[in-house]
């Protein structure tokens, strides 16, 4: 589990850390971050699976991500008596991300390319990478290091530094070039975990939708980020997963409706009073994506970490206890995070005794946490 995410110089986070629990609430207006959180760890995500440099491109590139205030806010800035400006810059322009748990943490640190004639030489470079054991970065707890192009593993048994890398590319990862089950185990195992977590915020239930069509069905433990395959999700929760947790939230959220999966894997949905189930295709848009939404957190593969943008999207207000019930259900099963300004749905999810509330707020057009605890954190040197 993870217990501490950190963010530098990404759109609105200046400098953000956050103690993150079982249950994880991310709410606040529109425009103060939860956006930024999201994509942040979608980034983390994709480092381990070699697409960051990508990502950040189809986000407009490194320039269009950093930070676009000050390096520094000073006391007149904050109060108003000096109008906010940049100051003299003491570090170089950077991008980071990391996060620790008990046994492993990783930061990396992205930068601005050196000028050079290729045709892509706005692509961010990635300047420093760090693993280490525990929940802070130190200097005897780190495992592999990566400065430039020089990657260093750990010997686990002898402590011993081998050099993996001398002239990886900077748009190349350590995690995804250096894991080794002999002296990158460490590695393999982060970038595995890492390269499971799940990401829930484009489900689909417009008329056109996949989910809403019959399909060729095969065991699929885990719902595709987009629902498509939903027919087959169900059934095999039905069948090796918790089917009583399925039937219990369908009938929770829809008065005492039982959910079916037809001869083509469509979804059906038996309703009181009517003669007929009704197909997928004839679902509303809320109910369908409340059925997509039990599918994901109902898994019979749950990963390590679920992340879910906004899932209150389209719902009735009246679904919102029977998801927060749900949310907190899947909970006991993985770390969920979930991304909200659904007031109903934030209230029903703070009064569980697990879940830890990350308010966000804009000041100076900075993202700031309203969180009592601030975690400790150290990021690696260039």
């Amino acid at each position: 589990m993870i217990n501490c995410l950190a963010v530098s110089g990404y759109r609105s986070l200046r400098e953000v850390r956050l103690a993150l629990g079982r249950l994880n609430v991310i709410t606040g207006a529109n425009g103060s971050g939860k956006s930024s959180l999201y994509r942040a760890l979608r980034l983390l995500s994709d480092v381990a699976q070699g697409r960051a440099i990508a990502s950040l491109a189809a986000e407009g590139g490194l320039v269009s991500t950093l930070w676009a205030g000050p390096q520094k806010f000073s006391r007149e800035m904050r109060t108003g008596a000096q109008p906010v400006q940049g100051t003299v810059r003491s570090g170089p322009v950077s991008l980071k991300l990391g996060f620790s748990s008990e046994d492993f943490g990783y930061a990396i640190d992205l930068g601005l390319p050196i000028p050079s004639g290729t045709r892509f030489g706005h692509d961010p470079e990635i300047k420093v990478e760090a693993v280490w054991t525990g929940t802070v970065l130190g200097r005897a707890n780190v495992v592999a290091d990566r400065h430039g192009q020089l990657v260093r593993v750990r010997n686990s048994e002898t402590g011993a530094w081998r050099d993996s890398f001398r002239d990886l590319p900077a748009f190349d990862s350590m995690m995804t070039h250096c894991a080794d089950a002999s002296d990158g185990l460490e590695l393999l195992l982060l970038r595995g975990r890492m390269s499971a977590w799940r990401f829930y915020d484009d489900l689909r239930t417009d008329r056109g939708a996949p989910s809403r069509q019959p399909q060729v069905g095969t065991f699929t433990p885990v719902l595709a980020s987009d629902g498509s395959d939903i027919g087959a999700a169900v059934q095999t929760i039905i069948e090796i997963g918790d089917a009583e947790t399925l039937r219990n939230t369908v009938a929770d959220a829809f008065d005492g409706a039982t959910l079916s999966v037809g001869d083509r894997f469509e979804v059906r949905m038996q309703q009181h009073g009517l003669l007929r189930p009704l197909a997928a295709s004839e679902l509303s848009d809320g109910t369908l994506r409340y059925l997509l939404l039990a599918a994901a957190l109902l898994s019979p593969r749950p990963p390590e970490l679920m992340i879910l943008n906004e899932p209150e999207a389209s719902l009735h207000p009246n679904l919102l206890d029977p998801l927060a019930r749900l949310l907190i259900k899947a909970s006991e099963r993985c770390q969920i995070v979930v991304v909200s300004h659904a007031s109903r749905l934030v209230t029903a999810l703070e009064r569980y005794a697990e879940s830890t509330l990350i308010e966000l707020r804009k000041e100076l057009g900075e993202t700031v946490v309203s969180q009592a605890d601030c975690p400790s954190w150290k990021w690696p040197s260039r």
